[in-house]
């Protein structure tokens, strides 16, 4: 890549002579080679779920925050650089507070939506400017029914059943494919979730922890962290899960 783009890597408003933008194209890169983000839209709601590294012995548990509240029904995950994500979901917030302030409701799932996608996309724009390191998938209940979106680096959004980004993206895809979301309880996505983090996770030397919220019925349609014995004991079938498939082998 490094030799197609010499010359027109330099800055974000400069196209190559086969149309490609090689910032957006290096923001990307950064995302693929972060931690698994992944998010499943079931009959009764949405839930998130993060691969987090644990970096170092001392470091607190749960410091490393990759999921945030973005409104009452509506909570982001960021992949990829942490600060970028970071300054998403307080532009997030700033929409999603200012129209309720002047509608006086909640702001729906798919504006919220297009408009952080084009704030991100303003960042491709300018030469002054570098893309964000980051894709976010923004999982809502409003009264349409729940709904997931996912923004890329470009600003580019879709709105998806089940996703994944990060290192282990393609592993974790496949793996959402073979769900019935449709008939899925979030309930039983959270131990689906928790056994594909656990099958993306290649490297069995770097322990990692497992980030999770959900925004659904059961949590009456407010998105919060997954209750800690729900994600202990989905994350025990995990562990059980493997050591089956391993014995199998």
């Amino acid at each position: 890549m490094s030799g197609i783009g010499t010359g027109y890597d330099l800055s974000s408003t400069t196209y190559s002579p086969d149309g490609k933008v090689f910032q957006t194209e290096y923001a990307q890169k950064a995302i693929d080679n972060g931690s698994t983000v992944i998010g499943l839209r079931c009959k009764d709601g949405v839930v998130l779920a993060v691969e987090k590294l644990v970096l170092s012995k001392l470091l607190v548990e749960g410091s490393n925050k990759r999921i945030y509240n973005v409104d009452k029904h509506a909570g982001m995950a960021t992949a990829g650089l942490a600060p970028d994500g970071r300054m998403v979901v307080n532009r997030a917030c700033d929409e999603a507070a200012n129209y309720k302030r002047f509608y006086g409701e909640p702001m729906p799932g798919h504006v919220l939506c297009d408009r952080v996608a084009s704030y991100v996309h303003m960042f491709n724009l300018y030469w002054a400017f570098r893309p964000y390191g980051s894709t976010m998938l923004l999982g809502t209940y409003d009264k349409t029914g729940p709904s997931l979106h996912m923004i890329d680096p470009s600003g580019t959004s879709y709105r998806y059943f089940g996703a994944a980004v990060g290192k282990g993206r393609q592993l974790a895809r496949n793996e959402i494919e073979k769900l019935k979301l449709s008939e899925m309880t979030c309930r039983e996505a959270v131990v689906e979730a928790a056994k594909i983090l656990h099958r993306v996770h290649d490297d069995e030397t770097k322990p990692f922890e497992i980030e999770m919220t959900w925004v659904c019925d059961e949590s009456n349609r407010v998105h919060q962290r997954v209750p800690a014995e729900v994600l202990a004991a989905a994350e025990a079938a995990a562990k059980a899960a493997l050591e089956e498939d391993d014995m199998d082998e």
